[in-house]
Parts: structure tokens; C-alpha cells; sequence
């Protein structure tokens, strides 16, 4: 990084904390897919979290900056403050608060707290901008109707995406049909506008040193709650003891075990968009069991 960057987190530390910051070191930490990701250490011991990517990326950081502001404003799980957001020459960042988090903790409270979470509950379904999931621009509309919000704003949207990035006709006919038959999987079933994290796969969760859950990287919007518990499932799972503890304290309706693959239709379709054709093979045969347990 140069100097001049540095420079310009430093003063953005000390205007957003209003405390002095002098920074001490400034150290890259793998395991980021999107952006460059660094820990930030002041000689006063502080210590915060960056995402740096190319200027064209600010609207991420800030939707990002909003849905952690949202998710913290319920006080129900831990996330990490948004300090500050902007850019500096071509570049663009995010520097947050950081966490010493682990892989393993309470899974039980992660269940309860993410419970707490979706109790937090809006009029409409969406969100007050929208925002992305990974690096795919996700619509935000507030909408009175949840099944005609997953069709336009989520299924639609991704399905519109594929056919510009020349997909197969075969996943564009089977999307149509799927459409079509939307209705079919939400039969007597009235979802509430609950709070979701919107990403919440088995890597934007952790644990603080004393088991403490926290989550991060949000997608958030205000949808139906089995949104996020069917992520949790679809790339790797979530320990057992979550699902436990969730179901104990909001239950699930019986509908969501064939829901669960409607919805995470949408994130392989997002993954068939960001990285290819492997993925919409997937999704085109998550498209044919829908359609075939639907009666289509």
C-alpha cells in the first residue's frame, strides 16, 4: 500500500472513531474471494478490519456498511461495526471493527440468535436500497406480495442475467416453466418480512474467543426467514445443534423442506452467473425436481 493510502485510513480512523490513531502495522489476511483484505494495527493497541478493491466497487462497500447498521440495530447477534467506508485514488475500501473469530462455538446461540434476528420484521418484503449478493447487484423494491417479490426481484433477475451471459437455452426453458409454477410451492403458506441476513452460508459465520456467534458479509433485506436457514444448507451445513435450536425457538413450517430448493435455486443461479457453466448444470436440474415435484 502507499503512503498516501495509509495516510487517508488513518485520518478516516480518526474522524469516524474521533479518537487519535497512528498506525502501527498493516497486515494482508487471506481468505477473501472478493477483495484484498488487511488488519490494521494503531500504536494504542486498536485493531480493524479492511477490504480494499478497484473504485468501482464503492456501492458494495456501501450497501454492505448498511446491512451490517440494520443487523446491528436489532441487538440480536453480534456483527462488526461499519467504522468507515469511501475511496482513495482508483480504490475503494471498507475498514471495519475486528474480530478474533474462531470456526467452532455456540452453535446453540447461533440458532437462537439468528431466531431473534428473523423476529425482527418489517410491512413490506425488500429493503430501503438495494444491495449485492457477492458481486451480482440484488433488487431491492419493497413489495406486498412475497411470491411475485421471489419471482421479479430473485429468480427473474438472475434467470434475465444468465440469458445476457448466453446460457443455455435449456436453462432459460426450464426457468420459464418454473416461473409459471411459482404459486404451486407457496400454497397456504404467508410468509412474514422477517430481517434476513440474505448470504448466510457456512463462511459468514464464526465465533468470538468466548463462543460468542457473530455474522457478516450481508446480503439483508426483509423476506421470508427460510431463505437463510436454506442457505445454511447449501454449502456445507451449519452444526446440528443450530438447526435445534432455531426450530425450538421458531419453528418452521412443514412446506419448507420443497421451499428450501426454490430458494436456493436462486444463489446457484447467482454462482451459475458469477463462475459458470458448472453451476447452471446444477441449476437446471435443481429446476427439473421443482418442476417435477410441482406436477409440471
Amino acid at each position: 500500500m502507499n503512503p498516501g493510502f495509509i495516510d487517508h485510513l488513518s485520518a478516516a480512523i480518526r474522524d469516524a472513531t474521533r479518537c487519535p490513531f497512528t498506525l502501527r502495522n498493516f497486515l494482508p489476511i487471506g481468505g477473501g474471494s472478493i477483495s484484498e483484505t488487511y488488519r490494521l494495527e494503531g500504536t494504542d493497541g486498536s485493531r480493524y478490519f479492511l477490504k480494499v478493491n478497484d473504485i468501482q466497487h464503492l456501492p458494495m462497500f456501501v450497501a454492505e456498511a448498511v446491512g451490517l447498521d440494520a443487523i446491528a440495530g436489532t441487538k440480536s447477534i453480534r456483527v462488526p461495526n461499519a467504522i468507515a467506508h469511501g475511496t482513495a485514488g482508483m480504490q475503494s475500501y471498507q475498514l471495519l471493527e475486528y474480530l478474533e473469530l474462531r470456526s467452532h462455538g455456540n452453535a446453540k446461540r447461533l440458532g437462537e440468535q439468528i431466531a431473534a434476528l428473523h423476529r425482527c420484521t418489517a410491512p413490506h418484503f425488500g429493503f430501503p436500497q438495494d444491495n449485492f449478493i457477492g458481486t451480482t447487484p440484488q433488487p431491492n423494491d419493497w413489495a406486498d406480495d412475497w411470491v411475485a417479490f421471489w419471482r421479479d426481484q430473485r429468480l427473474g433477475f438472475q434467470l434475465r442475467l444468465a440469458a445476457q451471459n448466453g446460457c443455455s437455452g435449456q436453462l432459460r426453458r426450464l426457468g420459464e416453466r418454473l416461473i409459471d409454477a411459482l404459486p404451486i410451492f407457496f400454497a397456504g403458506y404467508t410468509p412474514q418480512p422477517s430481517l434476513l441476513h440474505g448470504d448466510l452460508w457456512s463462511g459468514n459465520h464464526a465465533f468470538l474467543v468466548d463462543s460468542t456467534p457473530a455474522i457478516f458479509d450481508p446480503a439483508t433485506y426483509y423476506g421470508d426467514r427460510e431463505c437463510d436457514i436454506a442457505m445454511t444448507e447449501l454449502f456445507g451445513g451449519y452444526a446440528a445443534d443450530f438447526y435445534t435450536a432455531y426450530r425450538a425457538a421458531y419453528p418452521l413450517d412443514e412446506g419448507y423442506a420443497i421451499r428450501r430448493d426454490v430458494y436456493n435455486l436462486y444463489q446457484v443461479l447467482n454462482h451459475t452467473n458469477l463462475f459458470g457453466a458448472s453451476y447452471a448444470r446444477q441449476a437446471e436440474q435443481l429446476m427439473q425436481k421443482l418442476l417435477a415435484q410441482g406436477g409440471r
